[in-house]
């Protein structure tokens, strides 16, 4: 019983911490265990389980920062503008094409992991066009904020998916590769939502032709890049293919488990710097630039080991969890994962993801064991209410694409609401369909 009452203290002050913002997550991540495990009398043992922790999330840590890089360097190098370029020549006035071509565009970007990219590429090249033709901009952070959950949300090198692979001490590629059917159905599924958006909004406007938006087109895009990616010399447009060569040869390699995820991003990201940017000085500088973002989430990483080595260690996670299991009646315990999934909507939303994923977590992950239920399964549906938490205001991206077009947060989220209920929903079902969750 003490420790059930230590451990869900720990969860709950640390939860409190950052949400208050009192303190940063990597601060509260590290300190917060400290204090309860001598509190609990660990004083002796909190070394080791801190290195435990730390070597659990260790290839985790790695997989995210050479994926961070890879993708930066990818964006930089100008993969993507083509077809920035050739979506809005194709979608011209029609809302119907708009809305999807921004999803096409939102999906691939968010590939990266990092919604603030996705945000910035996205609402760049495709706002300009809404406000053109008179579009409803919220479809836009819509279909753009739907795409971001099913590509960053679930891909290892994503957020989420990040923080379940390394508190729980997964393998990347274990958890990733059963996921990959839903997360192209999810992909799918979001193609149609803004189809619907769309037809709306085709409805409510008709088909603009408007001779003089070619002329629009290329102002807009010249203008998203230069705002990008102000030094315009990064971009390399001789090496589109044998870019798009390399980005579609890791993901293969990926997907058939040839080689450990770590190392293969690794050595992606040293080929296409070295292709693209010989000169050291160059290689250094676009190192650098991304090496910010890289360097807070890879120190968020460790520091979830330390949370997570120590809540193991001290048995804490168990403690809390058998006291769940006894709670749960048995004739349940078979739809966990799904009840897991269900429940992350909610979860997600009024926490934030490092409060979910490394508080509470590791307790249903030690619940559903007793069920004989892998980690993995817990890992996969715990990232399925995504759509969901993107629409609280606890998540500073949002904010920014509320921002970036001009609505304010209550008119997005009643906008929204509907669709990313229905999006975890449809995610759920594809999940059970393909055997990455189980149901019975």
């Amino acid at each position: 019983m003490f420790l059930t009452i230590l451990g869900i203290s720990m969860v709950t002050v640390f939860t409190y911490l950052i949400m208050s913002k009192r303190l940063s997550p990597i601060v509260a991540l590290t300190l917060v265990p400290i204090v309860f495990a001598v509190v609990g009398g660990f004083g002796s043992k909190i070394g080791t389980m801190m290195m435990e922790g730390i070597k659990l999330v260790a290839p985790s840590a790695a997989l995210l920062l050479f994926a961070i890089l890879f993708f930066g360097i990818m964006i930089d190098t100008g993969l993507f503008d083509p077809l920035i370029k050739k979506l809005l020549e194709v979608v011209k006035g029609d809302p119907v094409k708009i809305s999807m071509g921004t999803t096409i565009l939102a999906l691939l970007v968010a590939l990266d992991g990092d919604g603030t990219t996705t945000y910035i590429i996205t609402v760049s090249a495709m706002y300009p066009l809404y406000k053109r033709i008179g579009m409803n901009p919220l479809v836009l952070a819509t279909v753009a904020m739907l795409a971001l959950s099913v590509m960053s949300g679930m891909t290892p090198w994503g957020g989420p998916a990040t923080r379940a692979i390394a508190v729980l001490g997964l393998d990347a590629s274990e958890f990733f590769v059963p996921l990959i059917p839903t997360i192209i159905g999810g992909a799918l599924w979001v193609m149609f939502v803004a189809f619907i958006l769309g037809k709306k909004e085709r409805k409510r406007l008709g088909v603009i032709h408007m001779e003089e938006l070619k002329n629009e087109i290329a102002a807009t895009v010249e203008i998203e890049a230069t705002e990008t990616f102000p030094h315009i010399d990064i971009k390399r447009p001789r090496f589109l293919w044998v870019n798009l060569l390399i980005v579609v040869g890791i993901m293969v390699i990926l997907i058939m488990g040839l080689v450990p995820s770590p190392i293969l991003f690794l050595v992606g990201f040293a080929i296409a710097l070295m292709i693209n940017y010989p000169n050291l000085e160059m290689q250094k500088r676009r190192i650098l630039a991304h090496s910010g973002n890289a360097l807070i989430v890879v120190l968020l990483v460790f520091a979830a080991g330390v949370f997570a080595g120590i809540f193991s260690g001290t048995k804490m996670v168990d403690a809390i969890a058998n006291g769940l299991v006894a709670i749960i009646p048995a004739s349940l315990g078979q739809f966990f994962p799904v009840i897991v999934g269900i429940t992350s909507m909610p979860f997600t939303f009024v926490l934030s993801n490092d409060a979910y994923y490394f508080g509470v977590l590791p307790i249903l992950a030690e619940a559903a064991s007793a069920y004989g239920i892998s980690p993995l399964e817990i890992a996969r549906a715990s990232i399925l209410g995504q759509p969901a938490h993107l629409m609280s205001p606890l998540v500073a991206s949002t904010i920014l694409l509320v921002g970036m077009v001009d609505k304010d947060l209550g008119e997005y989220q009643k906008f929204a609401y509907k669709w990313a209920i229905l999006t975890s929903l449809t995610l759920t079902v594809l999940a059970i369909i393909s055997g990455a969750i189980s149901f019975l």
